[in-house]
């Protein structure tokens, strides 16, 4: 029998246990309890934020039955006569629940018929008719349908609030999870609570032990590892251009997703410069890093150990960032790194 995934297993339940979209669990929250709830509501933001559980639970919260909940695809359902055969039923009495809750996901995927037909309904349904539209891409909603919905934009997790999500979730599955996993898992996640989950549960696979390193994630995920990324750190503090560039070539080799390797660079560098210039920040970048990850860029940033003169600046992270708007454009997914390295050191 398969698993459950993590992301269904350990799905929000309730208002509460949503993580990081407070702006929309209130006020549907309160309008649950005041009673004041409106035909149509349109939920809009990236994938993996929780958009249709959030749904779910406003249609629990309200009254809504298992039998009077129907949640439609509108990916697959997009066309005129799928819109009316929805449309004739929302007119018939709920089995049991004072609300009929219809959601529908990707709505933008509806066609321009659908829409119209679709129109009439939105604008006067049946007082026990609760629509809720989810859509990835709010752009291609029509304003005439946003006009006659309540909006509400999910907004991404930053990388704090992931990693405390990861964790919690590992722990709850009884593991522990190291912060630079945490963190490293966040950043693969890329801003959707559903991809970092499926992440973690990669990680967990067949795992007998229970502690959970980043060595662990980088080798179940391929991402490039920890100390490819400061191989790369400690060459540019040295202000060592041979050992930077070679530091870069023996990543590529090693099949890296240069991309990546790139965002972890960069967070390697601003991580950096925080513990140099922000030491009010010390405690909680070492909480977030862990240990032996903040002792590593503390020596890159700090010119009194290790290290006669640390290089970094703010021009080595200038330098790393216009790499990584030309790489996803680039030929060869190293040149950009390469001549971010020789721009810091022109005419050496």
């Amino acid at each position: 029998m398969a698993h459950q995934s993590l992301y269904r297993t350990h799905r929000p339940a309730t208002f509460a246990d949503v993580v990081g979209q407070e702006q929309v669990t209130k006020p549907l929250a309160e309008a649950a309890r005041s009673k004041t709830i409106g035909h149509a509501y349109l939920f809009a933001g990236s994938r993996g934020l929780g958009k249709t559980s959030v749904a779910r639970i406003f249609a629990r919260e309200i009254g809504c039955g298992e039998n009077d909940l129907y949640e439609i695809d509108a990916a697959s359902n997009n066309s005129v006569e799928d819109i009316r055969a929805l449309t004739e039923g929302v007119y018939t009495l709920p089995f049991s629940s004072p609300y009929k809750v219809y959601i529908l996901d990707e709505v933008h995927m509806l066609s321009k018929g659908a829409w119209n037909a679709f129109l009439k309904t939105l604008e006067e349904p049946p007082a026990h008719a609760v629509f809720i539209l989810a859509t990835t891409e709010l752009e291609k909603v029509p304003e005439t349908v946003q006009s006659r919905c309540q909006v509400f934009e999910f907004k991404k997790p930053t990388r704090a609030v992931a990693a405390k999500m990861v964790v919690a979730v590992a722990k709850k599955e009884g593991y522990t999870l190291a912060p630079d996993a945490a963190e490293l898992i966040a950043l693969l996640g890329d801003g959707s609570y559903r991809d970092a989950l499926s992440i973690l549960q990669k990680t967990l696979g067949g795992r007998t032990s229970k502690q959970l390193s980043r060595e662990i994630v980088e080798e179940v995920t391929g991402a490039p590892k920890q100390e490819q990324v400061h191989a790369l750190i400690s060459a540019l503090a040295a202000g060592e251009r041979g050992k930077a560039l070679a530091a870069i070539e023996k990543t590529a080799k090693a099949g890296a997703d240069m991309k990546l390797y790139l965002e972890l660079v960069l967070e390697a560098l601003r991580t950096t410069l925080l513990i140099r210039y922000a030491p009010d920040l010390r405690e909680e970048l070492e909480q977030e890093l862990g240990t032996d990850e903040f002792a590593a860029l503390e020596k890159f940033a700090n010119p009194n150990v290790g290290l006669t003169m640390s290089h970094i600046t703010h021009a080595t992270m200038l330098a790393f960032l216009t790499a990584a708007e030309r790489i996803r454009y680039a030929p060869i997914p190293a040149l950009p790194l390469e001549l971010a390295v020789l721009e810091l050191y022109q005419g050496e």
